[in-house]
């Protein structure tokens, strides 16, 4: 590409205050992906794909307007610039809107402090391959194993630059490496399936492909002969690849957007006990070689180490500038931002505090119950925190896996689940949502 991000990203500038808007930021986004597929040995299907795109938020008075395209030339930034202008004129006043204060902005500008872009050439179909088709053959080697489903490698790298009309201009880079396989077990009506896969910014860091195939030709083996549990109020552990979503739940409902607008069964929340006394939630923005770091939020602030939960205390809601204008709070440089819509808050790497005990332990010490391995669809009412999911995975009697579950639906309510919550000590720390297996008291399973 001929032209840089920061060209794009200032022409955009320009254009909008020529337009007559007020204030603007502009992203802009290049990057590149490619992705294989394999099937019995053979590629099953090859995907590639590159490309700019360029957003624009434009702000007059108190209104504000978001145009985005993947065309670079002049004229379509001239155009973006009108149109976007054109269109705040017409939108409602909002106290809320506005960009950073040129003394918020963080001066840290760049993203090389995180390593999060491997230095290491790109590699080429072949070799994304000949990963998946290993990760395959070493799937069917597992001894009950009837097919694999699908054996995925992939690649992508990425880059970023926002500027704004307040001074704020910065940019980082991003690489992905992934690789999962899908195994399938048994035959006809008794098949089973399950996945296992590791995504990494660095190559280095990949487990490799035969762990990554074994390891989900075990999980599919395991799946054998599932069956509906037992009906009644049991304990349940949701296994450390799914806990994150319970305590992501916790974090929608402390996210700036639904607390002002009163939809969330956290709005009362604040200064009070969420979580048993020795846990805490930290946010860390700045952990190298981690998929969700950054070193600015969307809006130019700088990000920070912060606690969200300290002793199972919840002391702050995630917000972007908007969202803290309502609530009248300071933004906690939680703004996300993409080529097509404003900011608005998110969070990034998180870390739930990690127990002593492995899940075995935790296992024998919930004696009988349901250890959940994968979960399907949701019932979630957001204002009262009413849960009910579909689940699977294996039924616990004296504290040992006993037989794998099916067709069942765990049911309870998410302020009272997650006050009885114990952590394993299992949870993988290059994931950017940090959080072990999950035992959680008193919900209702509906199984057999």
């Amino acid at each position: 590409m001929s032209t840089s991000l920061a060209d794009l990203t200032e022409a955009l500038l320009h254009h909008a205050r020529r337009a007559g808007a007020d204030g603007a930021d502009a992203i802009a986004v290049d990057g590149t992906s490619l992705s294989i597929s394999v099937r019995g040995g053979a590629l099953e299907q090859a995907e590639r794909s590159e490309g700019v795109e360029i957003g624009l938020r434009v702000i007059v008075g108190q209104r504000q307007a978001c145009v985005s395209a993947s065309d670079i030339r002049d004229e379509t930034l001239r155009e973006m610039a009108s149109r976007a202008v054109t269109m705040a004129r017409l939108a409602p006043d909002d106290p809320t809107v506005g960009l950073a204060d040129p003394e918020q902005l963080s001066t840290l500008r760049d993203g090389e402090a995180l390593d999060m872009c491997d230095p290491g050439p790109d590699p080429d179909p072949a070799q994304l391959e000949r990963i998946a088709q290993e990760a395959e053959a070493a799937a069917l080697v597992v001894k009950g194993v009837s097919q694999v489903q699908a054996a995925n490698a992939g690649f992508s790298r990425s880059r970023v630059h926002l500027a704004a009309s307040n001074g704020f201009a910065g940019g980082y880079a991003r690489s992905d490496h992934g690789l999962s396989c899908v195994a399938i077990s048994g035959e006809g009506l008794g098949m089973e399936r399950d996945y296992f896969g590791d995504g990494r910014n660095h190559a280095a860091d990949l487990l490799s492909a035969e762990e990554i195939g074994r390891i989900a030709g075990e999980r599919s083996v395991s799946r054998i002969g599932a069956r509906k549990p037992k009906t009644g109020a049991y304990p349940v552990i949701f296994d450390e690849r799914i806990s994150s979503g319970l305590i992501g739940h916790l974090l929608a409902a402390t996210n700036g957007t639904a607390i002002t607008r009163g939809a969330s069964w956290a709005r009362d929340l604040m200064g009070a006990q969420v979580l048993p006394s020795d846990l805490s939630i930290i946010e860390d923005p700045h952990r190298p070689r981690a998929s969700a770091s950054r070193p600015f939020d969307g809006e130019g602030l700088p990000t920070r180490r912060r606690i969200i939960v300290a002793d199972g205390i919840l002391m702050e809601w995630t917000l972007d500038l908007a969202t803290g204008r309502k609530l009248g709070l300071p933004s906690t440089g939680s703004a996300s931002r993409g080529t097509s819509s404003p900011p608005s808050p998110a969070i990034g790497n998180l870390a739930l505090t990690q127990g002593t005990q492995s899940r075995a332990a935790l296992l024998r010490e919930m004696g009988t119950g349901l250890l959940i391995t994968s979960m399907i669809g949701s019932s979630i009412n957001a204002t009262t925190g009413d849960y009910s999911r579909g689940a699977a995975g294996f039924w616990v009697e004296n504290g040992e896996i006993t037989y794998p579950v099916n067709e069942c639906t765990v049911a309870g309510n998410l302020r009272d689940m997650l006050l009885t919550i114990r952590p394993a000590n299992d949870a993988r720390p290059h994931l950017s949502r940090v959080v072990p297996s999950l035992l959680v008291e008193g919900l209702t399973l509906a199984g057999a």
